[in-house]
């Protein structure tokens, strides 16, 4: 599991005790979600926002989107396409296989275990990495469709633990937790 500093678990509690953290479908656009995740990326790897992701998506672009999040997670649901790399026992066998030229977009709930994976493709030779901004809780905030394990779009969301699944539009996704 990833570690956050104290400070940013107390400015979270101390912002959801004081009800000034509202979460709405255009999440990214909530000051409190910008400031935790200002606070949570070291800046070491470019973001994508979730438009130009869909924009891409949308064209057919070629491109690699890598799930950086735990198994379980990825296969309650993912970005259609995405190849589940994981977090914590990550290994570059994952990836010897893909092309290090090409456009690569790594993902995870909000962004910060995605951060380090880029960190690590970068290091591995990886060109062109890029952290979705947000994550993919921005992704279905914003409308965009999930699939689940089978292929089929679900509304069902891995919200990692009940902190992390403020972040998560009630109206947008079902949480999951196990």
């Amino acid at each position: 599991m990833y570690r956050l500093s104290f400070k940013l678990f107390f400015l979270i509690g101390i912002l959801l005790l004081s009800n000034q953290c509202t979460v709405d479908a255009q999440s990214i656009k909530n000051p409190t979600y910008r400031l935790m995740l200002k606070m949570m990326y070291k800046q070491t790897v470019d973001l994508m926002s979730v438009s130009d992701l869909a924009k891409k998506v949308k064209q057919k672009e070629s491109l690699i989107l890598l799930d950086a999040r735990e198994k379980k997670e990825f296969e309650t649901s993912h970005i259609k396409d995405a190849i589940w790399i994981g977090y914590e026992d990550f290994t570059k066998k994952r990836v010897a296989e893909l092309p290090k030229d090409q456009t690569v977009i790594v993902y995870c709930s909000v962004g910060a275990r995605s951060e380090q994976i880029g960190e690590q493709l970068k290091n591995l030779g990886f060109e062109e990495v890029y952290n979705l901004y947000g994550g993919l809780f921005e992704w279905l905030n914003q409308g965009y469709a999930v699939e689940n394990k089978d292929g089929n779009v679900t509304k069902d969301i891995h919200a990692y633990s009940k902190l992390w699944g403020v972040w998560v539009d009630q109206e947008a996704g079902d949480k999951v937790y196990d």
